[in-house]
């Protein structure tokens, strides 16, 4: 028996798209994107992988030319965001990233990305997926 798939139509407005509600939506992270655009964290991001320990404030300032607090303050929104996970131990606390989360936020936004706009008809530059 062969079953035909049925292509879904993509909305004609923006309006209507937008109350197309899909895996894209629930996966655009504000607060993710808010976080990572920061040239000043992506370093502290990249400084604190690259080590593959958790890595106190102190650290971390070392690798850039920002204050204490400000790094400090970085370093706390990254976490409040996922990115990074904040173990005290006593009077310091350790910053590591947070592998696992960060990869499957990202990886789970590629493949919303990819639904809305299958890999195949990319090719040519133009998409006609649809909402799902």
């Amino acid at each position: 028996m062969m079953t035909q798939v049925r292509k879904q139509r993509r909305p004609a407005t923006p309006k209507q798209a937008a109350a197309c509600c899909g895996p894209l939506d629930a996966t655009l992270d504000p607060m993710l994107f808010r976080a990572l655009s920061d040239p000043t964290r992506a370093g502290l991001i990249a400084c604190i992988a690259k080590c593959g320990r958790g890595c106190s404030v102190g650290e971390v300032a070392q690798c850039c030319s920002v204050d204490l607090s400000v790094v400090s303050r970085h370093l706390s929104m990254l976490a409040r965001a996922g990115v990074l996970a904040a173990n005290r131990e006593g009077r310091t606390v350790l910053y590591n990233v947070r592998y696992a989360e960060l990869s499957r936020a990202l990886r789970a936004l590629a493949d919303a990305f990819e639904q809305c706009c299958p890999v195949d008809q990319r090719k040519g530059g133009a998409c006609d997926g649809g909402c799902r």
